[in-house]
């Protein structure tokens, strides 16, 4: 019968399993454990040392030990610092938990476990204990740290409980593996366990050794900072590659499958696999491999948003974000209303072309929300490598696909809105021609099989809507032009402009400044003298920072003088902006003779020209002055040419040329000019000095003269009017092929406006000398 003890102090161990006959050293720090110790040194030195279930308890408690521990002889306690102690123990026999006691330290009722060798062995017995000393003895020679003494005093034990508690102590292993044994009262299921536990752990050192030996072989001296990666990669070899280079393999495998991917992108994805498995982990292929392969499975290749054919929805959503561009919502509903009939239509490729800050970028983001579409920009301006276009070829260092490959992987659908912003701005230079390259892109016949550089497979643009925006069509090649369906932007009317200002740009920046509409009072009428006193531009732009100051200027006043609300006044804009920066020129206040008002074009709108002629005696020069261009000089020699011809007609010397001395200028010198539509006003204002005759204060015009007289047609009519309203003018000469251009034109801009259209010069002159 087993013996009892009824109190003996506990000693719980973290990690840690003690077999009978095995002397151990460990430290001893938890104040509990202390006391346990000094117990058992102040009765028989013997103390029961069980394991914790968790390690991570600092508190055990009975459910957190296990019920079978080793009563030990404690040989040796030293004090090695405040509240530390090393302890060196003995164990002595098994014993199980009857009754745990919690107090100061814990305590225990405990049954020993006796354990008798038979004084005679079965045969399977024997067998078992020389299986397990030559298990040993093979697991010794893997492990350094068993020394020969160890190795044979252990074997050489007579009592074979005894040396198979010294090999599993001798063994590291997990607690509960151990725990495992240590409960195991069976003889022969005890020996059994051993042999299993050896077994495993010499399959374990075994494996070690070959990962060591073989990646010791596979590096030399140079290598060695490559040993670890080396060490990781055996590993994975012996266990199967699960998360190395078999896992991603199996990964790229299964998303090609799920892709449904055309043939040839399939063939070429799976050829790069196997020479991906060929390539070694250090060689700069593989992460080359790796990129090329995420690269063309990150494509869209059969994910399609879904589009919004519904008419009605989408004007609303243009009408809401923008104001005006009617060309260009009408081309896109168009678009829409054609795409509802047959999804098979192709695409538009629109150019948006107009001057800075008309919305042509805004714009495109709105049609992408209505079309219901993903939004991508690629910007073009400065761009002068074809390779930023179709990519770079695999063989260079750091080849990346090009950018609308870049744009479909950020699009993550493979029919969204691709915006080319800038497309008048690309360069060429000895890299190639960019523009050349875009000839594939922007060709509905081409763009279904357009292959990059770097992927080498076809890629279907043809669902992609492409929108490219331009401030000019002259730096745009001719082949590439003839590709995009053209939509001109004009520049926005003042009346536009102060829509513009009051739905969208001061509710913005009232927003953003953390204001209230009751805190900022700024009527129609102080917004448009914003508008064209200190604003001079076709856009939108310069306005919106305008309007952003005067939001942070009455902020400060709100927040420092501790008023409800700013009223803005001119006299506040003063204030806040300064002297008005712009005053537009009205028209001449009395006829006069040598001075006609012309019409002129600007990138920033519409503006009226006041050209003056002087005649004097002289040799026949005529002088040019006000920074005209080439085509403007031109233009006034082609009139010279027409006076001369029709000299005795309109009653001057025909031989004024010769004995009259003829300056042309044009005001603002500083300011650059050109183009052929001050023709007819020249030769008006030459006519005009050389006869004499004043001409209408109330009248302007624009249009080309030849040297027969006859008036070519003009652009930039919208601007021109507007500028001639502006200026207070009442009647507007212009060519009479134009005519379809006024029709087309909103009726609040030729409202007020006497139109005559002329054909010839004759016609010019019937209405434009006073009397």
């Amino acid at each position: 019968m087993n013996k009892e003890i009824s109190d003996i102090p506990v000693l719980p161990l973290r990690g840690v399993t003690i077999f009978p006959e095995m002397i151990m050293h460990f430290d001893v720090g938890r104040e509990k454990s202390i006391k346990a110790l000094n117990k058992a040194m102040k009765q028989d030195e013997l103390i029961l040392a069980v394991a914790q279930k968790d390690a991570d308890v600092d508190e055990p408690s009975g459910k957190d030990l296990y019920t079978v521990g080793t009563v030990v002889q404690i040989r040796q306690m030293i004090k090695v610092g405040e509240g530390q102690f090393k302890v060196l123990v003995k164990g002595t026999a098994r014993a199980r938990i009857l009754d745990l006691e919690e107090s100061e330290y814990l305590s225990a009722k405990i049954e020993m476990i006796k354990e008798e060798v038979p004084k005679e062995q079965s045969r399977e017995q024997e067998a078992l204990v020389r299986t397990i000393a030559e298990l040993f003895e093979q697991y010794a020679s893997l492990n350094s740290r068993i020394t020969d003494e160890v190795l044979y005093g252990i074997l050489n034990l007579k009592d074979s409980i005894e040396m198979m508690d010294m090999i599993i102590g001798h063994i590291v292993l997990e607690v509960d593996k151990k725990q495992d044994i240590l409960e195991c009262l069976d003889l022969n299921e005890r020996m059994y366990k051993t042999i299993r536990v050896l077994e495993s752990e010499i399959e374990v050192l075994s494996i070690q050794k070959e990962i060591i030996s073989k990646v010791k072989s596979s590096i030399d001296q140079s290598q060695k900072e490559y040993f670890l990666r080396e060490q990781i990669k055996v590993i994975q070899e012996q266990l199967g590659d699960k998360d190395g280079l078999q896992a991603d393999i199996e990964r790229y495998q299964e998303k090609i499958k799920s892709l449904n991917l055309p043939q040839e992108v399939e063939e070429k994805l799976n050829k790069e696999i196997r020479k991906l498995r060929n390539t070694p982990s250090s060689s700069p292929d593989n992460g080359n491999i790796r990129t090329y392969i995420e690269t063309v499975l990150d494509l869209p290749w059969n994910h399609a948003t879904e589009e919004n054919l519904d008419l009605k929805k989408a004007n609303q959503i243009l009408a809401k974000e923008h104001y005006g561009l009617l060309k260009i919502k009408e081309r896109i509903i168009e678009y829409l209303a054609v795409r509802k009939l047959s999804k098979k239509t192709i695409s538009p490729i629109l150019c948006l072309v107009g001057p800075p800050g008309v919305g042509k970028t805004s714009i495109a983001k709105s049609i992408a929300h209505a079309t219901g579409r993903n939004y991508v920009r690629i910007s073009l301006g400065g761009v002068r490598d074809e390779a930023e276009i179709r990519g770079h070829r695999r063989t260079y260092v750091g080849a990346i696909p090009g950018r609308f490959v870049y744009g479909l992987s950020e699009a993550k659908s493979n029919n969204p809105l691709m915006l080319l912003d800038e497309i008048d701005k690309m360069a060429s230079d000895f890299k190639g021609d960019p523009a050349a390259a875009l000839l594939e892109i922007l060709d509905s016949n081409q763009n279904n099989s357009f292959k990059d550089h770097y992927l080498e497979i076809p890629v279907d643009l043809s669902e992609v809507l492409f929108i490219a925006t331009a401030n000019s069509l002259n730096g745009i090649p001719k082949p590439l032009l003839d590709r995009m369906e053209i939509i001109e932007v004009s520049s926005y009317t003042a009346l536009e402009k102060l829509e513009i200002a009051q739905k969208y740009l001061l509710p913005n920046q009232l927003e953003k400044h953390h204001l209230s509409k009751t805190q900022i009072k700024l009527s129609k009428a102080n917004m448009l003298y914003i508008i064209e006193h200190y604003t001079k531009e076709a856009g939108v732009r310069g306005l919106e920072r305008t309007l952003a100051k005067i939001c942070r200027k009455a902020a400060r006043e709100i927040v420092e003088k501790e008023v409800v609300n700013v009223q803005i006044t001119p006299a506040k804009l003063k204030q806040y902006l300064g002297a008005p920066f712009f005053d537009y020129e009205d028209r001449n206040k009395n006829d006069e003779i040598g001075i006609v008002r012309g019409l002129a074009w600007t990138s920033i709108g519409g503006d009226t020209l006041s050209i003056e002629v002087n005649c004097m005696k002289g040799k026949g020069q005529l002088e040019l002055t006000g920074k005209m261009g080439d085509v403007m000089r031109e233009s006034a020699k082609a009139a010279v040419s027409y006076i001369r011809s029709k000299a005795s007609e309109l009653g001057i010397q025909e031989d004024f040329y010769m004995n009259k001395d003829m300056h042309i200028h044009i005001p603002e010198g500083a300011v650059p000019k050109d183009g052929p539509s001050a023709g007819i006003t020249m030769a008006t204002a030459m006519i005009s000095s050389l006869t004499g005759k004043a001409v209408r204060a109330d009248l302007a015009m624009t249009g080309e003269i030849t040297i027969r007289g006859r008036v070519l047609p003009i652009g930039g009519l919208r601007e021109k009017l507007l500028a001639a309203k502006r200026a207070k003018i009442k009647t507007v000469i212009v060519p009479v092929q134009n005519k379809r251009n006024i029709e087309e034109l909103e009726s609040y801009i030729v409202e007020g406006l006497e139109i005559i259209y002329a054909t010839t010069m004759d016609d010019v002159l019937k209405h434009v000398f006073v009397g």
